[in-house]
């Protein structure tokens, strides 16, 4: 008989400890597997929708994109949707009368989620406090529409490439355009076969090792060049690498832009042609009289003019030029003949 109670007592230790595992084993599923902890660590709340698309208990509630908690029953209250939670206590101070539960999505095309705004600012609501929804379904309805006009915005360009609308409707649709196509099509293919051929300058240049050894050597003197420009050899390697040269186009430079800022300044015969009113004036008044005298000249005014314009005073002119010349031509001969000198003395 002893040995028959030691027995059993080895037996319901086992169970016992079977059991506590057991136990422990569950509470370890529910804290890891659940949202807000154990169940004394979480509250319950409730919402009403509309249309709760398809959600089921175990959705996940959020708060602020945080996870806090989970759907624990979905049923009809009517002709709406109550929707019952439990949240983490945690964030018990962030849900109040003025939070609102929406509906959310984990993805564009995942399972809905509860999303509850926080709201520190309101009043604290008691276990199994409704709280308010929003009927716009939240970011999920958004979700939604937007790729309803996605897919309505592919089928409205769907519509206009079958009608022919637009460059790709044209390109689809007219065979016009599609004979073009091919035209070229067929052009770059027969230029291509021309340059793989070696006709033409691409094709030479592309298969004849003449060509391309002369664009070597082209290239190869080219860099013998530019090598001789950073050695600073030649007149364009000086120029770039001679520091003397380079401060002398320095300074030749603020020269010049001394001698600019002077004429700006309207010093110098050049500045205050430039700057000076009164020697503008001076010198167009000097232009104008000199062109009402050339006027006169060419109407054949004044003295001058008339040398100019009157044929029968230039003709006397060169009549008594001529007439003169032979005069002293003839004086020049015989001045006996035209120079009579005499001398008197005491009037005798």
């Amino acid at each position: 008989m002893p040995r028959t109670r030691s027995i059993a007592w080895a037996e319901l230790k086992i169970g016992i400890i079977g059991v506590a595992a057991l136990l422990l084993a569950t509470m370890l599923i529910l804290a890891v597997g659940g949202q807000g902890g154990f169940f004394w660590q979480r509250f319950p709340v409730k919402t009403v929708f509309k249309n709760v698309l398809g959600m089921k208990s175990g959705a996940l509630v959020r708060v602020a994109g945080n996870d806090v908690g989970k759907v624990t029953s979905v049923q009809f209250a009517g002709s709406e949707v109550e929707v019952s939670m439990e949240i983490s206590k945690n964030v018990r101070h962030l849900i109040t009368d003025e939070s609102v539960a929406t509906l959310g999505s984990l993805s564009l095309l995942g399972e809905p989620i509860v999303e509850i705004s926080p709201a520190p600012e309101g009043t604290p609501v008691a276990d199994w406090a409704t709280l308010s929804s929003d009927p716009s379904a939240g970011a999920f309805a958004d979700a939604a529409k937007s790729a309803a006009a996605a897919l309505e915005q592919g089928r409205q360009m769907m519509t206009d490439i079958q009608a022919g609308r637009g460059t790709m409707g044209k390109l689809m649709t007219d065979e016009a355009l599609y004979a073009e196509m091919t035209a070229l099509a067929e052009s770059a293919n027969a230029v291509t076969k021309q340059m793989a051929s070696g006709n033409g300058t691409v094709g030479k240049l592309m298969n004849d090792p003449a060509a391309y050894n002369s664009m070597k050597a082209s290239l190869d003197q080219l860099e013998a060049i530019m090598a001789k420009v950073r050695r600073g050899e030649g007149s364009l390697g000086m120029l770039m690498n001679d520091e003397a040269l380079a401060k002398s186009l320095a300074g030749s430079s603020a020269n010049m832009e001394s001698i600019t800022a002077r004429i700006n300044r309207g010093e110098g015969t050049v500045g205050k042609l430039l700057a000076e009113d009164e020697l503008y004036t001076r010198m167009d008044g000097i232009v104008t009289r000199l062109d009402t005298l050339i006027g006169g000249l060419s109407s054949g005014k004044g003295t001058a003019g008339q040398l100019l314009q009157d044929k029968q005073l230039y003709d006397n002119m060169n009549t008594a030029a001529t007439s003169l010349n032979e005069l002293i031509a003839a004086i020049k001969a015989d001045p006996r003949k035209y120079l009579t000198v005499r001398v008197s003395i005491f009037g005798g």
